[in-house]
C-alpha cells in the first residue's frame, strides 16, 4: 500500500521548511529509518527519514522548494503498484493541514454536561483542558490550575490561555528600561586577509581531513623540575620555556613514526625527511604558524632561542618568509590560557597537529598513597587517510616518555 511522506512539524512556531535535497532518488528503494531526505528550517538542517520500507515512487516537490508544513513531499510504494499519486498527495495534504486546528464543539451530549471532578486520572495533570491551551500555557509560564474553563464542561480552551496571558501582570523583568546609552555599539569589521586566509584553510581542512583525534595524559613535574634547573643558569632571554620541551620531545617522537611526519599528495604519501614543527602563534589579526626546522636534530637551547626569536619578529609584524614555511606537523599551545584540553584542526598539508592544554595541580596515585601531582593532557588530530588510531596512540606513548624523562631531550 502506498504512503505518503508529508512535511514534517520540527517546532512549535515551523510553519514550512526548504527540501534542500534528495537523499533517495525516485525509483530507488528505501527502507524504513532511512534518511529519505534533508530539509532545511529556520535553525538547522534537518534529515527526513522514511516511515515505511519500499520504493520512492514520486518525488512531489523539487530540490530547493519550500513546503508548508504537512504538504506531501513524496510517494513510497510497491514498485508494480498502481497508484493515483495526484490524488493520494491532494487527500493527506488535506488531512495534515486540517489536523493541527482545534476545534470546540458546540454541544456535548448530556454524558458530557454532567458535572467533571476537579481531579480525574482521564487528564494530564487532572486538569481538563486542550491541547493547543496546553501548549500555550507551557510557553506562556501560566499554571492551567490557576484559571477557570470556558469551554463545554468547564475545559480550558484557547481564549481562557489569551485572556489569562493579558490580565497577567508584567514581571519585574519586563518593566526595566533599557537606555540606548547602556548599550554596546554594533560594529561590522571586515575580514582581514590574515583572517580569511585562515578561514580558507579550516573551512577546506575539516571538509576535506577525516580527522580523529586522541588525548592522553602526561606527568609533567619531571619536566617542570628540570626548566627549574636549568634556568637560573641561562641568561635572560634564552630561559626554556614549557613549549621548547614540547618542540623537542615531538620531534624526537616523530624519528620514531616517520609516517606522522607526512602529508597527502593525491594518492601518494610523502612522508618528509625534515622535521620542521611548526608552533602556532597569536598573533592580533588571528594565528601564524612559525617553523622550527630539524627539530629533532638542534640541542633543546638552540631551538630555545631560534623559536623566541621568530616569536618577536612575527609579533612585532617582522615575520620572515622562512619563519613560517615549510612545517611538517604543528604544535598548538593553549596552557597558558588555562585551557584543561582541547582539539585542534589539521592544517594542510600535514597530516597531524598537536594540542597542548594546561599545567593542573590534581591528586594522584602512587604506590597506593594519594599525593599532589602536575598533569597536562594533550591531544593529537591525525588524517585518517594517512595514519589510524593505533599508530597515532604508539606515538603518544613515545612523547609522554620523552616529556616524563627530559633528560632524554638533552642527549
Amino acid at each position: 500500500m502506498a504512503d505518503i511522506v508529508s512535511m514534517p512539524k520540527l517546532g512549535f512556531d515551523m510553519a514550512e521548511g526548504v527540501l534542500i535535497r534528495w537523499v533517495i532518488s525516485e525509483g530507488q528503494d528505501v527502507e524504513k529509518g532511512q534518511v529519505l531526505a534533508e530539509i532545511e528550517t529556520d535553525k538547522a538542517t534537518v534529515e527526513v527519514e522514511a516511515s515505511v520500507t519500499g520504493t520512492v515512487r514520486k518525488h512531489i516537490v523539487a530540490e530547493g522548494t519550500s513546503v508548508p508544513v504537512g504538504e506531501a513531499i513524496a510517494v513510497i510504494g510497491d514498485p508494480g503498484e498502481d497508484i493515483d499519486i495526484e490524488s493520494l498527495a491532494a487527500s493527506a495534504s488535506d488531512i495534515e493541514a486540517s489536523s493541527p486546528v482545534e476545534v470546540e464543539p458546540e454541544v456535548e451530549s448530556r454524558q458530557a454536561e454532567a458535572p467533571i471532578p476537579s481531579t480525574t486520572t482521564e487528564f494530564p495533570d487532572g486538569v481538563k483542558a486542550s491541547p493547543v491551551a496546553r501548549r500555550m500555557a507551557s510557553d506562556l509560564g501560566i499554571a492551567l490550575g490557576s484559571i477557570s474553563g470556558s469551554g463545554p464542561g468547564g475545559r480550558i480552551i484557547k481564549r481562557d490561555l489569551e485572556a489569562a496571558s493579558s490580565a497577567k501582570a508584567p514581571s519585574p523583568a519586563a518593566t526595566f528600561k533599557v537606555g540606548a546609552a547602556d548599550r554596546m555599539v554594533d560594529q561590522t569589521i571586515p575580514l582581514t586577509k590574515l583572517r580569511s586566509a585562515i578561514g580558507r584553510r579550516m573551512v577546506q581542512s575539516k571538509k576535506e581531513v577525516p580527522h580523529f583525534y586522541v588525548t592522553t595524559e602526561i606527568d609533567a613535574e619531571p619536566m617542570l623540575t628540570m626548566r627549574t634547573q636549568i634556568n637560573p643558569a641561562l641568561p635572560e632571554g634564552e630561559k626554556l620555556t614549557v613549549n621548547d620541551f614540547i618542540v623537542k620531545a615531538a620531534a624526537m617522537a616523530l624519528r620514531e613514526f616517520p609516517n606522522l611526519n607526512a602529508s597527502l599528495e593525491g594518492d601518494q604519501i610523502r612522508r618528509h625527511g625534515a622535521i620542521n614543527v611548526g608552533i602556532a602563534v597569536a598573533v592580533e589579526d588571528g594565528l601564524l604558524t612559525v617553523v622550527t626546522r630539524d627539530s629533532d636534530l638542534k640541542p633543546l637551547r638552540q631551538l630555545s632561542i631560534e623559536t623566541r626569536a621568530m616569536v618577536d619578529r612575527t609579533r612585532d609584524g617582522k615575520v620572515k618568509p622562512d619563519d613560517i614555511e615549510g612545517s611538517t606537523f604543528t604544535v598548538s599551545n593553549l596552557g597558558m590560557y588555562d585551557v584543561d584540553h582541547f582539539v585542534a584542526i589539521i592544517n594542510p598539508p600535514e597530516a597531524t597537529i598537536l594540542a597542548i592544554g594546561s599545567v593542573n595541580d590534581v591528586p594522584v596515585v602512587k604506590d597506593g598513597q594519594i599525593l599532589p601531582g602536575k598533569r597536562m593532557k594533550v591531544t593529537l588530530s591525525a588524517d585518517h587517510r594517512v595514519t589510524d588510531g593505533a599508530e597515532v596512540a604508539q606515538w603518544l606513548v613515545v612523547f609522554k616518555r620523552y616529556m616524563e624523562q627530559p633528560a632524554l631531550l638533552l642527549i
